[in-house]
């Protein structure tokens, strides 16, 4: 076992003789000689920390997450990220005294050979069939006995459930390590993380939100009633900002504030910074019918474990909280640190995630409102960037970035960015959370390639999302626009399906891949998500993929999800197409593609469909005409028009008489020859 001293001496022994280079997690400059010794150097100190355990750690696992199962985190818990180098959104790392392995999933397999020193770090495509789980490599790799830590703060209790079960059916034990080694790694090698943001709470007015916090609290503590409660505990970020009707800026993109709330049938208490709130948020709070109680940030383990405590006495009281919250509250709500016989948990999907899935008709209003500004804004930024390279002038990935944030900022309510845009440029495009980087040569767009942009933007009212490929002299090879028009038939499949009410959204995932299937291609990636309104632009629990979304409550009329097959090919391009779309309930008399057709609803279940809200025309110059049937392309041509007959007037009103003309050339209707 290392002591302290010792640990200290072996740090000392990696960093003689160093530069300094610049970490990817931070920003900050850190002394290493190059990237394979920073890799060795993070490692080792790591492996230190680990042997210096009470108990001698075997592994540790340190997860892309934080203590509320953000899926972006802050810089303070990108963790993963300072001791590997990857910068992708997901994956898990694995540590051990002789391995260092990284699972993640096929969207980031070119980004981690990119980013990663293959020497030291192994790639686990947890996409392939073939490749064990993290908890069947732990079980097949170390020995009885072993101990594996993680923090248990940024665990879910499914995750460490299943985890610690299959540890111990091979003898082993997973252990909650009470300070994250990572953080203490960091310590050492005198490399800080920065500190935890706890920037300004803004209130959002009703005239956005559409109900009040007072009717949200109201609905929920009923829900108290029928599960038998004493109180509802809420994690997730954005269910906190959702509740309150409050909005934030902690993590880049996604407007919420680090916080936890929990409701019990006589109060609200918000933890939250050092729990001061501010007289605006108080203000709105009041007019909403709520008194919130603010407490800091760091207290909320130990109000729950007296709050635990003080319910003891009642056998028929539990403490309702989500499944996705950490190990590390789920042992605190149920007092197990500090009472001989724990309170019972219920411990399910979230009330708040299945309330928020389902948008007022505030909110519908408002995505459709924010759309129709973001579409003026992408197309002004299209008809700049075809001018530009048309006239031979030089546009790098991150100037075209740059340049749409120019015109979103134009429009009525934007708040920033809702995810970092991605520009790809040729070979680019194929990886598929690309980002360019600012540093280092810049890569222009070529006339002569594909162009992927997929971005989004965050405005009060709504969330945007949307990807359109492009090919910049509109001169496309033959395989480039076969893929193209392959995967807008995919889209348009997905956009005019009928489908039963309750249905979850795996079931439509195949419509969108049949004509890739049909000539043996596929993309890696889910074909939709939810999107927040003015919150987190990938929302659960509903979705549209290859892979059941676990929870997954099935589809109602008023959700908002992306509608996003794509095709990649590796080395060469990309091509996405991406659309946000409403669900709607359809009749015979609805405005649908499909209702007139309509015979039946579904055996009393109710059709639904969906409603396009995105606002931005496809290049004609991709799409093989010859391959869309004659509904795909009375389907297109009327998605075209209604984009035109939208935008043309604001256009128009505003004397932006360029964007106008550009606009009437990609909307007119296509025909076959």
């Amino acid at each position: 076992m290392f002591t302290g001293k010792s640990i200290v001496k072996i740090l000392k022994l990696v960093t003689v003789n160093v530069v300094f280079v610049r970490s990817a997690a931070t920003d900050s400059l850190i002394p290493v000689t190059d990237h394979h010794e920073m890799s060795l150097q993070r490692l080792t100190a790591l492996r230190s920390l680990m042997a210096s355990q009470p108990t001698v750690l075997a592994a540790y696992i340190v997860p892309t997450a934080d203590a509320h199962n953000s899926e972006y985190i802050a810089a303070v818990d990108a963790r993963r990220e300072w001791l590997s180098g990857f910068t992708g959104s997901a994956g898990t790392a694995v540590v051990t005294g002789t391995a260092a392995l990284l699972w993640t999933d096929g969207r980031y397999y070119t980004q981690f050979e990119k980013e990663t020193d293959a020497d030291v770090w192994t790639l686990m495509k947890q996409s392939l069939p073939d490749t064990p789980s993290i908890e069947k490599w732990l079980c097949s790799n170390l020995t009885e006995g072993a101990r594996v830590g993680a923090d248990p703060f940024v665990m879910t209790k499914d995750l460490w459930t299943t985890l610690q079960m299959a540890l111990v059916k091979a003898n082993m034990h997973l252990v909650a390590v009470p300070n994250n080694l990572v953080d203490e790694a960091r310590v050492h090698l005198n490399d800080l993380a920065p500190a935890r943001p706890n920037n300004a709470i803004v209130p959002l007015p009703m005239k956005y939100t559409g109900q009040s916090a007072g009717d949200k609290i109201k609905i929920l503590r009923e829900k108290m009633v029928e599960k038998k409660v004493a109180a509802l505990v809420i994690t997730a970020l954005d269910e906190v900002a959702y509740t309150l009707n409050l909005r934030g800026s902690d993590i880049q993109y996604n407007p919420v504030f680090f916080s936890y709330l929990v409701i019990t049938p006589s109060s609200v208490v918000l933890f939250w910074g050092d729990g001061s709130l501010p007289h605006d948020v108080e203000k709105q709070l009041t007019v909403e019918g709520v008194k919130v109680e603010g407490r800091g940030y760091g207290e909320v383990v130990t109000y729950l474990q007296q709050l635990a405590q003080q319910e003891a006495g009642d056998g028929n009281r539990s403490v309702w909280l989500s499944c996705d919250a950490s190990e590390a509250i789920h042992v605190a709500a149920s007092g197990r640190d500090v009472m001989e016989k724990p309170l019972n948990l219920i411990s399910e999907v979230s009330p708040v995630a299945l309330m928020k899935l389902i948008k007022n008709d505030v909110e519908l209003e408002g995505f459709r409102a924010c759309h129709i500004r973001d579409g003026v804004a992408v197309v002004r930024f299209f008809n700049w960037l075809h001018n530009h390279l048309g006239a031979n002038k030089i546009v790098t990935e991150v100037q075209a970035t740059d340049k749409l944030l120019e015109f979103r900022k134009e429009e009525e309510d934007f708040m920033g960015p809702s995810f970092d845009t991605i520009a790809g440029a040729g070979a680019n495009g194929a990886i598929i959370h690309y980002t360019a980087s600012r540093e280092g040569p810049q890569t222009p767009i070529l006339n002569d390639q594909m162009f992927l942009l997929d971005s989004g933007g965050q405005y009060r009212d709504g969330t945007t999302d949307i990807t359109r490929t492009r090919h910049m002299s509109g001169t496309p090879t033959p395989d480039q626009k076969d893929a193209f028009t392959r995967v807008l038939k995919g889209q348009m499949a997905i956009g005019s399906a009928l489908f039963p009410q309750g249905v979850k959204g795996n079931v439509l995932d195949s419509f969108a891949r049949k004509s890739l299937w049909d000539v043996g291609l596929d993309y890696g990636h889910g074909t939709g998500h939810g999107v927040g309104h003015f919150l987190n632009v990938h929302e659960g629990p509903s979705g549209v993929s290859w892979r059941p979304c676990p929870h997954d409550p099935g589809l109602k009329p008023g959700q908002i999800l992306s509608n996003e097959p794509g095709y990649y090919k590796v080395g060469e391009y990309g091509i996405r197409h991406e659309d946000l779309v409403v669900t709607i309930a359809v009749t015979k008399d609805s405005e649908h593609p499909r209702a007139k057709n309509l015979r039946g609803d579904m055996e009393g279940r109710g059709v639904l469909g969906f409603e396009t809200i995105t606002m931005v025309p496809n290049q004609r110059e991709c799409i093989d005409v010859n391959l869309l049937d004659d509904f795909e392309l009375a389907y297109l041509n009327a998605y075209h028009k209604r984009v035109f007959d939208t935008l043309a007037p604001i256009l128009k009103a505003r004397n932006l008489t360029q964007d106008l003309s550009w606009l009437e050339k990609e909307c007119k209707p296509m025909y076959r020859e």
